[in-house]
């Protein structure tokens, strides 16, 4: 196959060399409310994307290994360096490690499958991509990260999607930045606009829906995309904007999600049973489910409405 994948179009916002902070989207989706009682540890989750700076501070301890299946140095299959920004933005915003400087993502102790299917220019053949996903299968991964996508629907890589999710694997992907800010039009990219994906859409940090994030059918929710503070290449960091930023934030919830929900049922969870403990994380912020779906990633849902009823209850107990 000739046709060729892409990162999606993004925005270097800033670069820096020195933070020592917790990223206002990881805030913003409550992810440090969740870490008492998990940071993903166990999870392994494969990020399909441009590889990662493997030195990062940042980043090194979540790194299990992985696999290049591009152009790159001479098509090494174990030269994973990243020659973009790309893939290590993502790495940063899924696992960056707690290590008291720099940043850190949603599930810090999340395991990195780091599988390089993009290139120095950010782009890639649909096979290398299909290749990536299969083995992401093959390593048993829990969830696969893709913030890339092409205009052409191509059979092999559905397929590929389907086998992943059949393999009960959350497979997680932008939904593109062609958007025009108008929820009648529709902007298909693949393979986000697929349904068995969990396709992510982008809003600011003020919770307003970003202007360039696709508008289809397929939408499953949206996390912040805009301004994201992350790991970038040479151990420093940058602000990038794009669905790309947005779809790490889901990729590390649902590492936490899906520990946390295995250790409290005590048992492994389906694909589609975590897809559901995902979406009962969301709020409604009032625009068209063609550019939120259901809503905003927001980790405490749940425990929110619990006191919201036991005040409820309390309430009628002290009436009656």
């Amino acid at each position: 196959m000739k046709q060729l994948v892409r990162v999606m179009p993004y925005t270097v916002n800033d670069q820096v060399t020195d933070v020592n902070e917790t990223p206002q989207g990881i805030q913003l989706i409550q992810a440090p409310e969740i870490w008492k009682e998990t940071k993903g540890k166990g999870m392994k989750v494969a990020i399909l994307d441009t590889g990662c700076d493997m030195d990062h501070p940042d980043l090194k301890a979540r790194i299990i290994g992985g696999r290049n299946f591009t152009d790159d140095d001479g098509s090494s299959p174990d030269i994973l360096d990243d020659h973009n920004g790309h893939g290590t933005h993502v790495a940063g915003t899924i696992a960056a490690t707690a290590n008291e400087s720099g940043v850190i993502g949603v599930a810090p102790e999340a395991d990195l499958l780091i599988v390089k299917v993009l290139n120095k220019d950010g782009s890639g053949q649909y096979d290398w991509i299909i290749n990536g996903i299969l083995y992401a299968v093959e390593q048993k991964v829990d969830i696969i990260s893709m913030s890339l996508g092409g205009p052409e629907d191509v059979p092999e890589l559905h397929e590929a999607i389907q086998k992943a999710v059949g393999e009960n694997i959350l497979v997680v992907c932008a939904a593109g930045n062609e958007g025009d800010g108008d929820d009648n039009t529709d902007e298909l990219a693949y393979p986000g606009s697929y349904n068995e994906v969990i396709s992510v859409g982008a809003v600011n940090l003020n919770r307003e829906s970003s202007p360039f994030s696709n508008s289809h059918s397929e939408i499953d929710l949206v996390a912040p995309g805009e301004e994201i503070l992350s790991t970038f290449l040479n151990g420093k960091y940058a602000k990038l904007s794009g669905t790309s930023m947005a779809a790490p934030h889901v990729a590390g919830a649902l590492a936490l999600i899906k520990d946390l929900s295995q250790v409290t049922f005590e048992r492994d969870f389906s694909e589609p049973e975590s897809y559901a403990q995902l979406i009962r994380r969301t709020v409604p912020l009032g625009y068209s489910p063609k550019l939120e779906g259901n809503g905003l990633l927001y980790l405490t849902v749940p425990e929110h409405l619990n006191r919201v009823l036991t005040e409820v209850v309390k309430n009628r107990l002290v009436r009656s």
